[in-house]
């Protein structure tokens, strides 16, 4: 099994764009609150288009103004549109503007004197008529047409006018801002998009589709959190807007609520996508079917149908990602399982409902449920007590989370309890500190791990290897029982099981000499135990020795990387440093470490002109790199180190 969660098919990614492109439909201009003014002499002509083009909205374009929403959205009370014959009136709030037939003079007049009339800005009148303003909000402001100059082309309202060419320049249209925003998602430059669609909100913030559109660009970069609350406000402001309900349904599936997911997909008056339809069934049948297997304890099954209902589009669901990891924990995958936990994002995390739940819990406990449990096999016991208390507060009803919160709490104060024992040196009752946390907690390697440590220190060498596999049953790769069976093995004489986990940890821990050593010593110790004669025999971390000239060639002449040290026995710094040419032989097993004795091989040492000892030399595939005369421990390592294959 993959311990990595699996990629959305290419239907999947597809669907998922699709569904989570922005309102790209276009109004027409005069939907438009920044709308040229059409010259009177047409009069009869621009009318008739006003109606035409007002009737043919497209319903994902919301205009800024209530009085341009199109007619096959549901309108709330107070939004009208009005449409006749005559040229049309720009009213700006306090005045009218722009070119005004000679027949609606006297009622713009009367308009202007009566403040009970006073429409919001931009609005479009019939001639000399004044339609309600329904509990609109009027503005103090006052706005004036465009003169062809900036970003106004001649004719354009530009809002709170009052001020001249500055104030003009510092408003923006929101329709602007919004078409801006399709164009930077449509590349796909979603900050971009993303800022656009938040200067639109900031101008019109009861905007549906922009709050929809936002919500767009939010799943884009992967904030799905804020996608969510963003597509929810759309619904608020409009309840009959289906696309931000389309949206909510994708976002629900992706995010493994499959319940809230049918809610949006499904609700009246929109038709469902029958291949939406089929994933959520999938997808609810695989979280069914894990639930299932969780409560029977068969954690690969689970893992099984976690996997599955990933592949489907749950693609970013905390819970199931944290089922995983709790599947992984009961299967002694502890790293993994904590792999997991640790990949699910801190800052976008989605707060769901506290009607949501996941195997019987509060949907938001459960992943703190999990995380309890994953710290407190890792040892990481004040971790383990905080999460199990917040899962606690929030669904303080569950069963489950009550027991995981005493175990934590029960083992953390043995463990501490034991360890303060331990460094008082009274082992014996360490040793029932920590049993006192198994009997809470019986799969708890770090306990098992430290009584084995007490044990070795009361020369009980037998019940310490004991302890050291319990604690790797549960944790195979748990370095600190390794080490501590190894010694322990060693104090029985079992050299050859010592041996096995020295070289495990070596390979583990290139670069630690604690374990090089152990291991050259244990090693020694094999060969002895076994009558072996140590001088006709090269161990491991013991450098071959050459004499002959013939040798000498042939060695440096191999793959790869070869050190030889020239030395004299009778040197004291060259007895020195061979001691760490051994341990360097060890810490990179893939380099070759040879010596040669410059007083037993002459002619060796004439044919590579040494003068002075110690004298290193490095070759690679029978080339010399480097040449160093007494070098230091540590210019001798970083040396070799560089040239590793």
């Amino acid at each position: 099994m993959s311990s990595h969660p699996q990629r959305l098919s290419l239907d999947s990614l597809t669907a998922h764009t699709e569904m989570n492109k922005p309102d790209f439909n276009q109004l027409h201009l005069l939907a438009s609150p920044v709308s040229p003014l059409l010259p009177s002499s047409s009069s009869s002509s621009s009318s008739s288009s006003s109606s035409t083009h007002l009737s043919g909205d497209l319903p994902d374009k919301t205009p800024a103004l209530p009085g341009s929403l199109p007619p096959n959205r549901n309108l709330r009370p107070g939004h009208r549109r009005s449409v006749s014959a005559g040229p049309p009136l720009i009213y700006s709030g306090s005045t009218f503007t722009g070119t005004i037939s000679s027949s609606s003079s006297s009622s713009a007049s009367s308009a202007s004197s009566n403040p009970s009339t006073i429409l919001p800005s931009g609005n479009i009148c019939p001639s000399g008529k004044i339609v309600k303003t329904m509990g609109l909000r009027s503005s103090n402001k006052t706005d004036t047409l465009g003169g062809g100059k900036g970003n106004y082309g001649h004719g354009s309202i530009i809002r709170g006018g009052g001020g001249g060419a500055k104030s003009g320049a510092a408003t923006a249209d929101p329709e602007e801002m919004k078409r801006a925003g399709n164009e930077m998602y449509k590349r796909g430059n979603f900050l971009e998009a993303l800022t656009l669609y938040d200067k639109a909100i900031s101008i019109s913030p009861e905007n549906a589709a922009y709050r929809s559109n936002r919500a767009a660009a939010l799943a884009a970069v992967g904030r799905l959190g804020e996608a969510v609350r963003e597509c929810e406000e759309a619904v608020r402001l409009d309840p009959g807007y289906g696309r931000a309900h389309q949206r909510l349904s994708s976002l629900y599936l992706r995010l493994g609520f499959p319940e809230n997911a049918r809610h949006h997909l499904c609700f009246p008056g929109q038709h469902s996508d029958p291949a939406e339809l089929q994933k959520l069934q999938l997808l609810e049948n695989h979280i069914n079917r894990c639930a299932d297997a969780r409560k029977i304890g068969d954690w690969k099954t689970a893992m099984r149908e976690i996997d599955a209902a990933i592949a489907v589009g749950a693609d970013s669901s905390t819970q199931l990602i944290a089922c995983k990891a709790e599947a992984l924990l009961k299967l002694h995958q502890i790293e993994e399982s904590d792999y997991y936990l640790s990949n699910i994002p801190k800052s976008e995390q989605y707060t769901p409902s506290s009607q949501i739940r996941y195997f019987g819990m509060v949907a938001e406990a459960y992943a703190l449920f999990v995380q309890a449990q994953v710290e407190m096999a890792l040892g990481r016991f004040e971790n383990a007590v905080s999460a199990a208390e917040k899962a606690r507060r929030i669904d303080y009803s569950n069963v489950e989370i009550a027991m995981v919160l005493n175990n934590v709490k029960m083992v953390a104060r043995a463990r501490t309890y034991g360890n303060e024992l331990f460094n008082a040196g009274r082992y014996s009752e360490a040793c029932s500190a920590y049993g006192e946390g198994l009997r809470c907690d019986s799969s708890n390697s770090v306990l098992y791990c430290n009584r084995a440590v007490c044990w070795s220190k009361l020369g009980l060498w037998e019940k310490s290897v004991e302890d050291c596999n319990q604690a790797l049953k549960i944790q195979p790769q748990y370095k600190k029982a390794l080490l501590r069976r190894a010694a322990s093995n060693g104090k029985l004489g079992r050299w050859a099981d010592a041996v096995r986990d020295y070289e495990i940890l070596r390979k583990e821990l290139p670069g630690d000499t604690e374990v090089a050593e152990s291991l050259l010593n244990a090693q020694v110790a094999l060969k002895k135990s076994r009558g072996a004669d140590l001088n006709k025999i090269k161990i491991s971390g013991e450098v071959e020795e050459i004499s002959t000239l013939d040798r000498f060639h042939t060695a440096i002449s191999s793959p790869g990387i070869s050190v030889v040290h020239f030395k004299v026995t009778t040197n004291q710094q060259c007895e020195e440093i061979a001691s760490f040419v051994n341990l360097l032989c060890v810490r990179y097993p893939s380099i070759h470490f040879y010596k040669v004795d410059v007083d037993e091989s002459l002619a060796v040492a004439k044919a590579e002109s040494i003068r002075t000892v110690p004298t290193f030399k490095i070759y690679k595939n029978g080339e010399k790199v480097k040449e160093m005369i007494s070098p230091t421990h540590q210019l001798l390592e970083e040396s070799v180190r560089k040239y590793i294959i």
